[in-house]
């Protein structure tokens, strides 16, 4: 299997990615052994918590299997191949991103066609939300929110909700990756990644009386 180009992602779900692409290409068959957190941490050049974490993401997907006593050993080469399928599936949601993002830049005017974008962009992400842990998902901000006005790293969010922002949209703009420094105000819709719980976690943490 080709190796895919790596997006921008939490390097635990790089590592994650690099270890099933080594399956499916049977470089790590079924049934071996994984070699011990410590060695895949020098392996892919990261830390061992970030190795452990890449292979908790791989046991909950039922790629590799983890056993107290006997270690890890690869599972399935199928699911690490569907895992990696997915994986391309939301480049095209990248894809649509950047789009918006020069739309914007290049043709503010073209809001018809930026209405679009949006659109398909949704219409992708609810798609592809039980797929993938990268799909984006979106929270709406209305004026009843807490912690508005305050900024990403004034609210410690991602150790708040293990979620990572990967946009802001106010009206007809959107701020992309936004930094440490990106303040939340009424009537921005919130996109991120995370776990399965990460959705939930950002609801409770901008409404907690719901």
């Amino acid at each position: 299997m080709e190796p895919i180009k790596q997006i921008a992602l939490p390097k635990y779900q790089q590592v994650a990615l690099d270890i099933s692409e080594r399956i499916a290409d049977e470089r790590y068959p079924v049934g071996a052994k994984l070699h011990a957190r410590s060695t895949l941490a020098n392996t892919f050049s990261v830390s061992p918590e970030t190795a452990r974490k890449a292979v908790n993401v791989l046991v909950d997907l039922e790629i590799v299997e983890s056993k107290h006593g006997s270690g890890v050993t690869v599972a399935s080469k199928n699911k690490a191949i569907s895992f990696l399928e997915q994986y391309k599936n939301v480049q095209s949601i990248q894809q649509i991103n950047s789009d918006i993002y020069q739309s914007i830049d290049k043709q503010r005017h073209e809001l018809n066609q930026i209405s679009t974008l949006i659109n398909n962009l949704a219409i992708q992400t609810k798609k592809m939300h039980h797929e993938s842990i990268f799909v984006p998902f979106e929270l709406y901000l209305t004026d009843q929110a807490h912690h508005l006005n305050k900024s990403i790293s004034e609210l410690n969010l991602w150790h708040e909700t293990a979620a990572t922002i990967i946009g802001i949209s106010h009206q007809d703009n959107i701020l992309l990756s936004p930094g440490p420094y990106a303040k939340f105000s009424s009537d921005d819709t919130i996109y991120f990644v995370g776990d399965e719980f990460s959705k939930q976690r950002m609801t409770n943490f901008f409404y907690p009386e719901n």
